[in-house]
């Protein structure tokens, strides 16, 4: 793995850190191509149930890095569409990862950073930590992370906070939506630790199943969604994972994947 990111591995839980630690781990198309090939890599693994991405240093993720911004301003209209079209599968590819995805986020989250933590299945946020959309500020939009950031957060807080660039705290974020829950620095890692202890109690079949219902539910027109939904519990109540984790609950024991 390239030396922009580590990943660590212990049984069926992998942590994705971001490491530009001196630039807050701010984005370059370098960390893009990196992450992207990190999720691809991830959701090829068959025994992985939970990921935790985190970023080194003082900050989970600042945005942008200047030097990229900077190399921006000669890009031409086609050089643009091929950069963004990038960050975009790069976020695609962790959105669609098939385990449970967990935010441990610090310090600060910008831009950038926010899309990443919109493509988290849960996101735990230490007290202190600052979020914003400042892209407007320098002229920019937050355009690329919008698909992944409104679902989140719904588009009245999306338009006071896009059109606005203030930076926000965790309180805001958790009102939001964007994060599911706030402690204390010195408890993020044993939150982290009992969130993913939670996760591991779950069928990873029934979590791949219920993020794609998730999905599915809303994007897909009502009809189409009416069927979906029908047809999840159906295929899922049949499954051996479903046909075992009942039987656990019946007969009192643990199921075979928590054991």
């Amino acid at each position: 793995m390239t030396d922009l990111l580590h990943i660590t591995r212990s049984g069926a839980v992998a942590t994705l850190t971001l490491n530009r630690p001196d630039v807050h781990n701010a984005f370059n198309a370098d960390l893009i191509a990196a992450l992207h090939a990190a999720c691809t890599d991830l959701a090829r693994d068959a025994e992985l149930r939970v990921l935790v991405l985190q970023g080194a240093g003082p900050s989970f993720c600042a945005g942008a890095d200047i030097n990229w911004m900077r190399e921006s301003l000669d890009y031409s209209h086609a050089e643009n569409l091929a950069d963004a079209g990038k960050l975009d599968a790069m976020l695609e590819a962790l959105d669609t990862l098939p385990m449970a995805v967990v935010g441990r986020v610090h310090g600060a989250a910008l831009g950038g950073g926010v899309g990443l933590l919109a493509c988290c299945d849960i996101v735990i946020a230490a007290e202190g930590t600052r979020f914003g959309f400042t892209e407007v500020r320098l002229g920019l939009l937050p355009a690329v992370i919008a698909r992944y950031v409104i679902p989140h957060i719904g588009a009245g807080h999306a338009r006071a906070l896009f059109v606005s660039g203030q930076r926000f705290d965790t309180a805001r974020a958790q009102a939001i939506g964007l994060v599911h829950e706030v402690v204390k620095a010195d408890n993020l890692d044993t939150t982290i630790q009992r969130t993913v202890s939670e996760l591991l109690r779950c069928g990873p079949q029934a979590v791949s199943a219920a993020k794609a219902l998730v999905s599915a539910v809303t994007t897909l027109p009502t009809e189409e969604a009416r069927r979906y939904v029908i047809e999840a519990i159906a295929v899922a109540r049949i499954g051996p994972e479903g046909q075992e984790g009942l039987r656990a609950f019946l007969e009192k024991r643990k199921s075979g994947w928590s054991s």
